[in-house]
């Protein structure tokens, strides 16, 4: 399937509250997409919606023309989500939570996992227990996932929390790459990206507030 993923006239409510409505744009291969706005204006909502985590108020989200929620199967096989907490399991090593997490849709070889890790700067913490990790060690856990044989739409959430500058400087360089190599990239930060692929743009949610 070629990547075409599309907002329509989309709003989203939480708590009562209508946090943006009206929201219309569209997604295809090398896009990167920047969500930015003040806290509480619906960044991650938007992004769950998009991962189809939740249902919108109004409007809908197409994926390749045909409604999310009649899609589920197609976006299982193109998404990668990786929200604002890291998602591992404390008591699973490195290796262990990545065997585990990558089972669930394409599983990975011991070499391969070992390959990741080692390209997030964790070579030599294979078999690790992950709570023994500082935080910024277990973000780049989480992101070894970008390294493998992952699939071509990246929902990406805060991903560059806890990161140091090498950290920040790499997991830029690779959604730019993903980007050039033909993948699509959502994400929110509020870090300010050098590194910018050619089909990169910023949502501003803080336009779009009821």
């Amino acid at each position: 399937m070629t990547l075409h993923l599309q907002a329509v006239g989309l709003a989203c409510e939480r708590d009562w509250r209508l946090l943006f409505e009206h929201l219309d744009f569209e997604l295809r291969p090398g896009d990167m997409l920047q969500i930015s706005g003040p806290n509480g204006s619906g960044k991650t909502s938007l992004l769950r919606l998009l991962a189809g985590l939740m249902q919108p108020t109004a409007g809908q989200i197409l994926l390749g023309g045909q409604p999310l929620d009649e899609q589920r199967h197609a976006l299982a096989s193109i998404l990668l989500w990786i929200g604002h907490a890291a998602g591992i399991k404390d008591l699973l090593t490195a290796e262990e939570n990545l065997t585990w997490l990558c089972a669930l849709h394409q599983p990975a070889t011991p070499e391969a996992i070992w390959s990741a890790l080692e390209a997030v700067g964790l070579r030599g913490f294979e078999d690790v227990p992950c709570h023994t990790l500082s935080a910024g060690q277990q973000r780049r856990v989480a992101l070894a996932r970008l390294h493998l044989d992952s699939p071509p739409l990246w929902i990406l959430d805060e991903p560059f929390t806890a990161l140091d500058k090498q950290g920040v400087a790499q997991l830029e360089a690779h959604l730019a790459a993903h980007c050039e190599q033909g993948g699509t990239v959502v994400l929110t930060t509020h870090h300010t990206l050098e590194r910018k692929p050619s089909g990169y743009r910023e949502l501003n949610l803080g336009q779009w507030a009821a």
